[in-house]
């Protein structure tokens, strides 16, 4: 193998436990909430006010629109109050805080890195780059998010991570999102759903609808049912949480980039929104949109799912459907090949495939084109981000497991035409642990979930043991000229 210099930056992004996040607290028991709200009820004024001053003293410069976030939460356990008395301002912001949280959310890790052109390039010098690097970020319970950094490349490819601001801030969810009437029912109909209870649910819906049009249409439908069975009843559950899976929230738009961070909202995200993977799609038309795979996990069950962003201010949360959508790691081509969609996928948590599709959120198509052969793959290969497009062929970074689950990335080539063929692989690793990378959460793992060529030069910003994260550089052409 012919010699690679890789460039192994002094550039590194720690957890930081002081970026927390402002979050809903929920009693585990109806009964308990009615207790804390009787008991914040019975407090005196005065003593109300003097709470809330402490509060605010404590938290109120730690988060943007405090006071806002206190009077939300108190609109959503204003049901847990047994009178309806008129409140005064302060104790409805004290009865908000004594169901609010912080939630630090780097607390245990930072790491698992994609990178991608920002969407901005105004302001540049010659032959600079702006970027956007997503992280998964993860805290108190193992659960993880996707937070946001912003930096550029000079002209020699030296790299520049921003500071992120103090503050960090969940979305909103949009209210009223519509769904488009026949991919919902396509989507239903992947499930196993469609039946006479679905058709009728969906025959008195619009072209396009809202979630509370159909949550009527599951009600109105349920109750033309002379007998609603058990299963009915799981079939109106399954049909409101494929809609409750797909949504979309909105940041503001005077929000710094680094302060967005993607939450876990769905019971199938509830322990983790996992590993990001980012692309900026070239559409028909020649505009650009973001997507990104990741992996939703609830605890038990992992589910490839999709994320769809024009601008990282409104993201779109889609799920994935077809009996190609398995395992982790799927990561999307950035643009169309021979009219339709390619994925990268492993299916069988070993080999790499390649899935083609005629529609983003749908996968059927599977062909395996890469099998371990080097012994520090031996366990199982993956991906470690998006193809790269190079005049030689789809650039793919990998990342292989060997003895003593050891994580290392290496790459491979791919035809531009047919993706399925395979025109060469490095037989060593690019990338592996050094001692210095190999301490950390799970330890001895490289790992990268997106890379970016700036010029002639490959940036690959990868994860140091599920804990940290940093960056390599190196020549494209070493890169190509030591496949085989």
């Amino acid at each position: 193998m012919k010699a690679i210099h890789l460039h192994r930056t002094n550039l590194s992004l720690h957890p930081d436990p002081a970026r927390v996040l402002v979050r809903p607290f929920n009693p585990t028991t109806e009964e308990r909430a009615v207790r804390i709200c009787a008991q914040v009820m019975a407090l005196p004024q005065e003593q109300v006010c003097a709470l809330l001053d402490q509060v605010m003293g404590e938290f109120g410069d730690r988060h943007p629109k405090t006071r806002e976030f206190l009077q939300r939460r108190f609109e959503q356990v204003r049901e847990f109050l047994s009178a309806s008395r008129e409140l005064s301002t302060e104790r409805k912001l004290l009865l908000g805080a004594y169901f609010t949280h912080e939630y630090s959310l780097e607390a245990a890790a930072l790491f698992n890195p994609s990178i991608v052109p920002h969407p901005d390039q105004s302001g540049l010098p010659p032959g600079s780059l702006r970027f956007v690097l997503s992280l998964r970020a993860t805290g108190e319970g193992h659960i993880s998010s996707v937070t946001f950094r912003t930096g550029f490349l000079d002209v020699r490819g030296d790299i520049t991570v921003s500071e992120p601001t103090r503050f960090s801030l969940e979305a909103e969810q949009v209210p009223n999102a519509s769904y488009e009437k026949s991919l919902f029912e396509r989507k239903l109909r992947e499930l196993g759903l469609v039946g006479d209870f679905t058709r009728q649910v969906l025959q008195g819906l619009g072209d396009s609808f809202t979630l509370e049009e159909l949550r009527a249409g599951v009600g109105l439908a349920g109750k033309d049912q002379q007998a609603r069975d058990q299963q009915t009843e799981a079939i109106a559950r399954k049909i409101l949480a494929l809609a409750q899976s797909n949504y979309e929230v909105q940041f503001d738009a005077d929000s710094s980039l680094s302060e967005r961070v993607l939450f876990p909202v769905t019971p199938s995200q509830s322990n983790g929104i996992e590993d990001a993977r980012f692309v900026r799609f070239q559409d028909d038309d020649g505009a650009h949109t973001y997507y990104a795979t990741y992996t939703a996990y609830d605890g038990k069950l992992i589910l490839p799912q999709f994320i769809e962003t024009p601008d990282f201010l409104r993201f779109r949360f889609v799920t994935l459907n077809g009996p190609a959508v398995q395992n982790k790691g799927m990561a999307l081509f950035p643009r169309k090949i021979q009219g339709r969609y390619v994925m990268l996928a492993r299916q069988d948590y070993e080999n790499i495939y390649v899935m083609f599709s005629d529609h983003l959120h749908f996968w059927h198509d599977t062909h395996l084109v890469l099998k371990p052969a080097f012994p520090w793959e031996f366990i199982q290969l993956g991906n470690c981000g998006s193809p790269i497009e190079t005049e030689a062929g789809w650039l793919v970074l990998s990342h292989g497991v060997g003895p003593m689950r050891k994580y290392c990335i290496g790459a491979f080539l791919l035809d531009l035409d047919d993706p399925t063929k395979v025109l060469g692989r490095l037989p060593e690793p690019l990338i592996k642990p050094n001692e210095t990378e190999r301490e950390g959460y799970v330890p001895n793992v490289v790992y990268s979930c997106g890379s970016l060529l700036h010029g002639r030069r490959l940036i690959i910003p990868y994860a140091m043991s599920d804990y940290a994260t940093t960056f390599a550089t190196l020549s494209l052409d070493e890169l190509l000229a030591a496949m085989e």
